[in-house]
């Protein structure tokens, strides 16, 4: 059941295009501490100001939201903790552990077509395939490298929601 007025500093997630009153996008806009005394009190400068006449909202502009705190596995998070990367570069460290074979013969070649049939031994210009089994690799130099080590977006499938921040409310009581 939703409460009809919110909690100071309640952050929501609204489909609508426009900011309703009693309410601030959370785009990390400065904001005077003199205008807004109960709010600063809750939040302090965890997202920005100086402390002695600004603050700042949070800016929640392309984030995901994580809960604070250190669940199983994990590092701890605390609020106002920012990280992670719109885009990112795999290095070869970060890549499993693979080869790039290709199996060949060492035999003499006995067919004039690649399809169905593994490169051989060249000793018959005209015949560089073989029908045999496979028998070796070729060399690991012959295999080109590839890739382009370009950054790719490094986000999950999304939809985008204004996010608001109460202005006005009832000021929260802590255990």
């Amino acid at each position: 059941m939703a409460q009809s007025e919110p909690f100071l500093g309640q952050i929501a997630f609204v489909p609508y295009s426009r900011t309703p009153n009693g309410w601030a996008d959370c785009s990390g806009q400065i904001m005077s501490i003199a205008q807004n005394t109960a709010l600063f009190s809750l939040i302090g400068t965890t997202y920005g100001g100086n402390g002695t006449t600004t603050f700042a909202l949070p800016d929640m502009r392309g984030r995901v939201v994580i809960s604070q705190g250190q669940g199983p596995g994990l590092q701890n998070y605390v609020v106002g903790e920012i990280g992670g990367s719109e885009t990112v570069t795999l290095t070869q460290q970060q890549m499993p552990m693979h080869n790039h074979t290709v199996n060949a013969v060492t035999a003499e070649g006995n067919q004039n077509t690649p399809t169905g049939n593994l490169p051989a031994d060249t000793k018959l210009l005209d015949k560089e395939y073989s029908d045999a089994t496979a028998n070796t690799n070729m060399k690991a130099t012959m295999l080109n490298t590839a890739g382009g080590s370009q950054p790719h977006e490094n986000r999950p499938p999304f939809v985008t929601l204004r996010c608001i921040i109460a202005l006005q409310g009832i000021y929260p009581s802590f255990n």
